[in-house]
């Protein structure tokens, strides 16, 4: 008996040491961008789900999204002081018109002043957000911002010009989409009092952001029905469950 309880308890620690190394070669591979473990922790169907798209997805069908049960979507307006997506226009009318829950977002440059950037996410998408979810400006790295990152203090200051003139225009405050690392380096503390949509593609939001969220990006290379002409990928959101999409409407 004392030969048995001996080798089946060396058998349950060989298993639990072949399951901690399966784990943490897993937590290494995502935390090195190598797999996409975030499905894992997300219930599809008993959750709200939602996509954001640009010009990459090129002709989207509305509809066939929500069939597929999403409930909303963000789609690119704007970026910098100048540029507007070629395909917002459309976009946006497709969506009121199949009746999907629709917002606009900005994409942020560290290039130019945060008035001309507002100027042109307002004149592109217009004065009235009634019934639309709200604006969000996405701060996130391009090019190589990463490896050159721009001075807090720049970033700052110009992003706070950007959110408080779309206050001013829109009476809301925007809610404002970034990474976990970028928020920590840039935005904690500073923009508190801003609803957040969180970034964090490999591994779960829980692993690495601990502050307060409305929706996490959970995966950029989601693959659905509905889109033709661009990309074979499209960004899967999921509203956290504490939160109610009513919260995110502009009323």
């Amino acid at each position: 008996m004392k030969k048995k309880s001996k080798a089946l308890i060396i058998i349950l620690i060989i298993l639990i040491t072949i399951l901690i190394t399966v784990f943490l070669i897993v937590f290494i591979l995502a935390k090195q961008k190598k797999v996409f473990i975030n499905r894992w922790f997300v219930d599809e169907k008993n959750s709200v789900i939602g996509v954001d798209v640009s010009s990459y997805q090129a002709d989207i069908d509305m509809n066939e999204l929500k069939n597929q049960n999403i409930e909303f979507i963000y789609i690119k307006a704007t970026e910098g002081s100048s540029m507007q997506d070629n395909r917002f226009t459309q976009n946006w009318e497709k969506a009121k018109k199949t009746g999907l829950l629709s917002g606009a977002y900005h994409f942020f440059s560290y290039d130019s002043k945060g008035e001309t950037q507002a100027q042109n996410f307002i004149n592109t998408l217009g004065k009235d957000l009634k019934g639309h979810l709200l604006p969000v400006v996405d701060v996130e790295y391009y090019g190589d911002k990463e490896e050159n990152p721009p001075l807090k203090e720049d970033v700052i200051r110009e992003l706070k010009i950007f959110l408080e003139l779309l206050e001013k225009e829109y009476g809301v405050k925007p809610m404002i989409y970034t990474r976990s690392d970028i928020y920590k380096k840039y935005l904690k503390g500073e923009f508190d009092g801003y609803k957040k949509w969180i970034s964090s593609l490999y591994t779960p939001i829980s692993w690495n952001y601990r502050d307060d969220w409305y929706i996490w990006q959970y995966l950029n290379r989601g693959e659905l029905k509905g889109y033709s002409g661009g990309e074979r990928y499209i960004d899967l959101n999921i509203l956290n469950k504490n939160k109610k999409l009513e919260e995110l409407i502009v009323k």
